[in-house]
């Protein structure tokens, strides 16, 4: 095994930091520039296409079509482009190493054939990916016949930057990608400090286009929350419950998508433009039902997230609960076959979880939000110290009190999922992919 101190103080590893710094400023652009480009072909797909056809407002049936043609083009996505367009998300959020950079545009054009279009997945698994396709592509540059471990290295670095452009933090990056990797010992501030530095000069390059652009930047706080500060014993039996209804709900949602891979994959082409119809049908009977709109079902819930919590007086119990439901059907059918993350979705139905909570005697909405966004991420991700830091950075240094909760429904969750079941085993992730990510 090297040795970390001596690794530390040679000159290698200080040309490894500058390069790490040189590509975070490339990284962060790319991956600002493919975040606003989903959010634009989202627009121009949902609003001004329809508009433009004559169709304005769009009708309630047009998001079926739209997933439909998504379902196709991301099949042809992953059987004919090199790679698989990054690792099904059915899996959970894991590290899949370093990405060869050939497997680039399969991951950007599945990527963008499934958010672009309104599938319920976020952008986190696919910038993760893209950031580490560059930091590979990055050493072949520099020096070909780099070492290995240094391809490694930087591609990590390249996926902190990526990553935290979209989390807003270069911290929430480094614990993100450190749990899902399972980085530890010795060598752990070796690949740390690289990422780290990456992330940082990212983070600055980004609030710098931001400032140009005027496009606007991203931000996991929830503005203009109340403060909570009084904590109350009932409080603590509801954590037990969120912790106990996540993991429950995070298993059928994961399951049920699991089960439809393993027969979606036999025939891509055929079936994927099926699994996008059923997503639309979805979002569109939720629609018809409560006259809210598509877009509550739709898309990863990041952008909808605030003003849903925002707005929550005015959600009836019973929307919320048919929202969560239909949420989650729509999130399982992304999930089996289409390409992106799995954390925003997951968030975004454990604050209607909270919400719905919240209506109900010995909670409020605050507490009740974080233990709903806590137990859901950890339940999806199956990583504790993730999910507990997302959460207390959703609700803000205002309501930090909350935070005893969030680690109970968090832990609770957590031991929770472990007691069903492991479908996984049974429905392991495609061949072709398995062996994709072997070979990162």
């Amino acid at each position: 095994m090297p040795d970390p101190v001596a690794m530390r103080k040679s000159k290698g590893y200080v040309v490894l930091l500058v390069l790490a710094a040189l590509l975070g400023v490339p990284v962060a652009a790319i991956a600002y520039a493919f975040e606003h480009l989903i959010l634009l072909l989202q627009g121009w797909l949902f609003s001004d296409l329809p508009a433009a056809l004559g169709l304005n407002p769009a009708p309630v049936w047009w998001p079926v079509p739209i997933l439909v043609l998504s379902g196709l083009l991301v099949a042809l996505a992953i059987e004919r482009l090199p790679g698989t367009g990054g690792h099904s998300p059915a899996d959970g959020f894991h590290a899949a190493g370093a990405l060869p950079p050939r497997e680039l545009a399969g991951v950007v054009a599945a990527a963008l054939a499934s958010l672009g279009f309104g599938v319920v997945l976020g952008p986190e698994a696919p910038l993760i990916a893209i950031g580490s396709g560059l930091g590979v592509l990055a050493v072949r540059l520099a020096k070909k016949d780099a070492p290995p471990q240094v391809a490694t290295v930087m591609a990590a670095a390249g996926s902190f930057a990526a990553i935290s452009t979209l989390l807003g933090s270069p911290l929430i990056g480094a614990f993100l990608l450190m749990e899902a990797a399972g980085l530890a010992g010795p060598m752990l501030g070796l690949v740390l400090v690289p990422g780290l530095l990456a992330a940082g000069v990212g983070t600055l390059i980004f609030l710098g286009l931001n400032s140009l652009t005027g496009l606007g930047t991203f931000s996991l706080a929830i503005p203009d929350l109340p403060q909570f500060t009084d904590i109350t014993v009932g409080m603590f039996v509801w954590a037990i419950i969120f912790g106990l209804v996540a993991a429950a709900l995070g298993w059928l949602i994961r399951s049920a998508a699991l089960v439809l891979r393993s027969r979606v994959d036999r025939r891509r082409v055929v079936l994927m433009p099926v699994v996008g119809a059923a997503i639309g049908a979805v979002a569109v009977a939720f629609d018809l039902i409560t006259g809210r709109g598509v877009e509550e079902v739709l898309f990863s819930g990041e952008e909808a997230l605030a003003p849903f919590i925002s707005d929550a007086a005015s959600w009836t119990l019973g929307a919320i609960a048919l929202l969560v439901v239909a949420k989650g059907v729509a999130y399982a059918l992304s999930l089996s076959s289409f390409r992106g993350g799995p954390v925003f979705p997951a968030m975004f139905i454990g604050a209607g979880l909270g919400i719905a909570a919240s209506q109900l005697p010995g909670m409020s909405l605050v507490p009740g939000v974080a233990m709903g966004l806590g137990a859901m991420a950890v339940a999806m991700l199956g990583l504790p110290l993730t999910s507990v830091l997302l959460a207390s950075l959703f609700v803000g240094v205002g309501s930090i009190e909350v935070l005893p909760l969030v680690i109970v429904a968090v832990v609770v969750a957590y031991v929770g999922s472990a007691r069903f079941p492991d479908l996984a085993t049974r429905f392991p992730e495609p061949r072709e992919a398995s062996e994709d990510a072997a070979v990162h």
